[in-house]
């Protein structure tokens, strides 16, 4: 009875901190997402840019929950962890790279004002969508690897932190990305947790696909 007990514990405890990375990841993400939006939008006049991060907002999130009906799917397929990881890596990268850009500009430039003539306004509104729309697809490819890179082959987990994302990602992006200019180290924090996720789905991709040498896995 007391190992039961003891299995019980474990599985709620190993459950309870799978979710609590999910909602973690989903944060993290959403939030680099949004300040990926705030700054293809800065140079719009007031107007626009309003528009335009609202549109930003709506198209990732509606693109969450396209590419979380495919993700199902794909964590069937043998060797996706090792593709998972891969992209998972260059999510860590580009996100670093999200990070130094930011600092280097003044964090007033979000809110700042564009010129006032209407037709470069219009022409710079184009031109900023398209980027806002690559941002919003590659990223949310990169919310559900990492998603999945926590909950694996565990369907429930998958579907929550996929769910979670679409959540915060349509009702609190904005707000999240507000905390994470404030308090900057929590965006590098992310960043750690992140690269960790990588080297885990690598790790275990390797081992799927029997790549890493017997004396590594500890076999003879």
């Amino acid at each position: 009875m007391s190992m039961i007990e003891s299995s019980s514990l474990h599985f709620d405890l190993a459950t309870l901190g799978d979710i609590l990375q999910i909602v973690f990841a989903d944060i993290i993400l959403s939030g680099d997402n949004a300040l990926v939006i705030g700054m293809a939008a800065a140079g719009l006049a007031a107007g626009q840019r309003k528009k335009a991060i609202a549109i930003g907002m709506a198209m990732a999130a509606g693109l969450r929950i396209a590419f979380a009906v495919v993700a199902t799917y794909l964590l069937a397929i043998k060797g996706i962890l090792l593709v998972g990881g891969v992209l998972l890596s260059w999510v860590c990268w580009r996100f670093y790279l999200d990070l130094k850009e930011f600092n280097q500009a003044a964090v007033e430039s979000i809110s700042a004002s564009a010129g006032t003539d209407a037709k470069k306004a219009e022409k710079s509104f184009g031109r900023a969508l398209v980027t806002i729309l690559v941002a919003d697809i590659s990223m949310s490819i990169d919310n559900i690897v990492a998603v999945a890179a926590i909950a694996r082959d565990n369907t429930q987990l998958l579907v929550f932190g996929l769910a979670l994302a679409i959540v915060f990602m349509a009702f609190f992006a904005s707000m999240i990305m507000r905390v994470m200019v404030r308090y900057r180290w929590l965006s590098y924090f992310g960043l750690l947790f992140l690269v960790y996720l990588a080297a885990a789905m690598l790790y275990d991709g390797l081992v799927e696909l029997q790549w890493l040498p017997a004396f590594i896995l500890g076999d003879g």
